[in-house]
């Protein structure tokens, strides 16, 4: 899948065209920030730790969910690759593909 549009959701605007999206594009906004953070601390949790009231295990705790997210999408990923050979292959019809493909986001 590639995404081919983009739409503002404070004015609507939308414009089309071949976006490149990564899974950092698809982490939670939260996630993202975090991240942000982190490098900005030189992937230091300790100079991380003395810019922000959280201590030493509250942030190993967010890299660890942060991990687990971007993990999750990298397999989630790797799943709808899959359905979609599948389909391809004929080995399941577009019904059965939309029906996985539904699944893995429901």
């Amino acid at each position: 899948m590639q995404t081919v549009a983009m739409v503002c959701p404070a004015c609507s605007l939308k414009i089309e065209g071949r976006f490149v999206e990564t899974f950092f594009d698809r982490l939670s906004d939260d996630n993202r920030r975090f991240l942000e953070q982190y490098l900005l601390a030189g992937f230091s949790i300790k100079a991380l730790e003395q810019q922000g009231p959280l201590g030493y295990a509250a942030i190993r705790a967010r890299l660890d969910r942060l991990i687990a997210e971007y993990r999750g999408l990298i397999e989630a990923d790797a799943r709808k690759r899959t359905i979609i050979a599948r389909l391809s292959a004929g080995e399941i019809n577009a019904e059965q593909a939309k029906t996985e493909l539904n699944a893995l986001t429901g």
